[in-house]
Order: C-alpha cells, then sequence, then structure tokens
C-alpha cells in the first residue's frame, strides 16, 4: 500500500511550491489564484535511515524506499462549495486522498498576493473549514435522499435506518462548520457512511509555510512568528499536529543532488534534516502506518502496513500471492541486523524468528516470507 496526501489550502499559500520539493516534480507555481486547475501528482520516497544501514550492509543492486503520493491540489477560496474559483472540481479531487495536508502561509511579503489582501492564517484555516463542511453537506443531503428511497425497501431498510441515524449525527457538526472527524465515530457508524467519501471525515494535519527567518527562529528552539503559535494552538486543540516548512528553501535544496551540499545548505539553517521529511512521517504517524523491509544482495526495500496487521497481510503488500500461500515468515528486527552485524550472528544469538499467520508485524521488522500457491 501506498500513502497518498492531498495539499490544500488558499491560493498562493505556496502549496504548488511544496509539491514541487516533495516530488521533485515541477508543479506550475505562479503568482495568482487558480495557476494550478488540474491536481498534479507526484511520488515522494519515504526518508527512513534504517533503510540507508540495510543497504550500507547488504550492499543491494536496488534500494527502493516506500512511496507517498502526494496530490497538489488547487487552491480553495470561499465560495468553492459552490463552484466559486472551479471549487467543486477541486474538492472532488480531495475525495480521493486518504490525508491532507492543510497548507497555512505564515509569513509577511507584500510581494506575493494573498487571496484575501491580509495574512491571517486562523481566517485563512476557518474558510477552507467551511467550504470542506459545505461541501460535505451537499454530499450528505444526496445521501440522506437515497436512504429515505431505501426505507421503503424491505431488504434494505435496516442499512438504511443505519445510515440515516450516522446522518442525522454528524450534520448538526457540518452546519456548524465543524469537521465529521471531531464527532468521535464508532467504527460501525463510519463504515455506514464510508460510500458518501466525506472531506471533512479524512485526517488533517497542518503545514506552516514560513519564510527563511522564520524556519531559522525555529531551528534555533523559537515559535517561528505568532503565526506559526496561531496554527499550532490549533492543531492541538484538533489532536492533530502541524509542521513548519520553508517551502522556498525546501525547493531550492530539493534541487540539490550532492549529499554533502544538502547538508551544508541544511546546516545553514540550523537544520538536520528537510522539514519535508518531518510533514512525510507525521503524515504516516497520523494514519498509523507502520513499516516493515526486506533485504538481500538483489534489493533492499521498505514496505508499508497498518499497525496491527498480521504477517499474511503484510505479505500480501508484496504480492496477493504471498498472502494466500502463506506458509510462514521468517523475522528479525532492524536493530538486530545493527547490532550484530550479519544474519548468521542473529541466528546464532537466538534472535531469528519463524513466526505464523497470527503474528502481528512489528514496525522495523526485516522479513522474509515462505508460500506457497
Amino acid at each position: 500500500m501506498a500513502l497518498n496526501c492531498g495539499i490544500v489550502g488558499l491560493p498562493n499559500v505556496g502549496k504548488s511550491t511544496i509539491f514541487s520539493a516533495l516530488s521533485s516534480a515541477a508543479a506550475e507555481a505562479a503568482n495568482y489564484p487558480f495557476c494550478t486547475i488540474k491536481p498534479n501528482v507526484g511520488i515522494a520516497g519515504v526518508p527512513d535511515s534504517r533503510l540507508d544501514k540495510l543497504s550500507a550492509l547488504f550492499k543491494p543492486q536496488r534500494t527502493i524506499p516506500a512511496n507517498v503520493e502526494f496530490v497538489d491540489i488547487a487552491g480553495l477560496v470561499k465560495g468553492a462549495s459552490k463552484g466559486e474559483g472551479l471549487g467543486n472540481q477541486f474538492l472532488s479531487h480531495i475525495r480521493e486522498v486518504a490525508v491532507y495536508a492543510h497548507v497555512v502561509r505564515c509569513f509577511e511579503d507584500g510581494d506575493i498576493i494573498h487571496v484575501n489582501n491580509k495574512v491571517d492564517p486562523l481566517s485563512d484555516m476557518e474558510t477552507i473549514d467551511i467550504e470542506l463542511a459545505l461541501a460535505d453537506l451537499q454530499s450528505l443531503a444526496k445521501r440522506r435522499e437515497r436512504a429515505e428511497k431505501m426505507l421503503k425497501v424491505q431488504t434494505e431498510k435496516k442499512n438504511a435506518e443505519t445510515v440515516l441515524s450516522v446522518l442525522d449525527k454528524i450534520e448538526p457538526a457540518l452546519e456548524d462548520g465543524k469537521p465529521i472527524r471531531s464527532i468521535g465515530l464508532t467504527e460501525d457508524e463510519k463504515a455506514a457512511i464510508y460510500d458518501c467519501h466525506f472531506i471533512t471525515a479524512k485526517l488533517q494535519l497542518y503545514v506552516c509555510n514560513v519564510d527563511e527567518e522564520g524556519i531559522r527562529s525555529i531551528a534555533a528552539g523559537g515559535s517561528g512568528n505568532a503565526h506559526v503559535e496561531a496554527v499550532q494552538k490549533r492543531a492541538v486543540a484538533e489532536g492533530t499536529t502541524a509542521v513548519c516548512i520553508c517551502g522556498k528553501f525546501e525547493a531550492e535544496l530539493s534541487g540539490i543532488t550532492d549529499t554533502e551540499e544538502k547538508l551544508a545548505f541544511l546546516e545553514e539553517l540550523g537544520l538536520k534534516e528537510p522539514g519535508l521529511s518531518a510533514l512525510i512521517r507525521s503524515a504516516y504517524q497520523l494514519l498509523n502506518l507502520r513499516t516493515f523491509f526486506t533485504a538481500g544482495e538483489d534489493e533492499c526495500r521498505a514496505w508499508t502496513i497498518r499497525a496491527g496487521d498480521t504477517a499474511p497481510k503484510a505479505a500480501g503488500v508484496i504480492h496477493t500471492d504471498f498472502e494466500k500461500g502463506f506458509i510462514k515468515a521468517e523475522v528479525y528486527s532492524c536493530d538486530d541486523i545493527f547490532n550484530y552485524g550479519t544474519e548468521a550472528k542473529i541466528k546464532e544469538a537466538g534472535k531469528y524468528r519463524v513466526e505464523g499467520r497470527d503474528y502481528v508485524v512489528q514496525d522495523g521488522d526485516v522479513m522474509f516470507f515462505k508460500f506457497n500457491v
């Protein structure tokens, strides 16, 4: 499985600049609203030092990181739910992602146009929240109409009653501009309305786009600025996270191929890693994703699963035949190979395990699957 993350926000907040840095794909970026109409899609590797260490040990022909698909969705404006700024087209793109990163402008620059002519993160966030809630209300009305028709069909009546009960529960929140994810639905309630693909039911994290002065302050242990503090406070209240990124800096950094030059560029701002790495990790944590590895002379590779997935489920991520014909999994942890240096020494230490169908894969497991189809 691969994580897909939408990038949303008002026009000219730096979404396309950040997208370009994330995926090293040249998204169209310009100093005017609605430059991005069709969503740009880019793939980025998930940064993971464990994969780098495995590659150094096994010296494989190929090293393949887990991937994240980023979708740069055009800027939304007030009235987007009613079609303003081609909003309906843009909102449909958000429904297709697992999580979305809400980019908020947290820097002042008179040369870069703000759609509301004023940098006010909380107001910008409220605009997006309201438009997404209004869009979900439209979807809710259509789903309610379908469910009410199904009440007349005896075989569908019970399911329709369940759906209507959940819709009744979430409608007041949406009318108040609150997201569905804030309500605390049960897993059964979520399943009942899954086919609605409600936008505000998706997980969200915030990205504070700051200037170089702001990122230097953050790297030195400061808050960046009052705009960042406001977004961070909002994120904490919502139980999510806010990642600070200097989009301009990250775009320049992504264009550097030499590793040493890249490190020097990071050190110049007092950073240990690109801000985009923190963004990807935050999205992983928000979706409760985990990573396991396969390692050998041919290939070292990172794979993505959900927390709680069993060994057969993890095998199926590699190939469906692996899951269907699963026999067993040979397992050791990354820490084991880093500590002992070779698989032979891991076996000598009794750390090399054979696990069955019920084994819950742990983050950082190195696995070799045996199967028969």
